[in-house]
């Protein structure tokens, strides 16, 4: 399996709202995008790298939205 991306979430945000999906509210740090059913919550801290697990999400709920 290849590597994942690293990416901030600024990056995981530009993907996403390319994709098609909508930021529908902010708590706190978090912001959380929507696309028919497929939610994605992006955790935003100041130029930190996000998670290989978030970045898995981001990308599946990409993929998803695109079938």
């Amino acid at each position: 399996m290849p590597k994942l991306p690293r990416l901030t979430a600024t990056e995981a945000e530009k993907l996403l709202l390319e994709a098609g999906f909508i930021l529908a509210r902010t708590k706190g740090s978090h912001k959380i995008y929507i696309k028919d059913n497929i939610r994605v919550v992006i955790p935003f801290h100041a130029g930190k790298i996000l998670h290989p697990k978030i970045v898995k999400q981001v990308l599946k709920a990409i993929s998803e939205s695109n079938e």
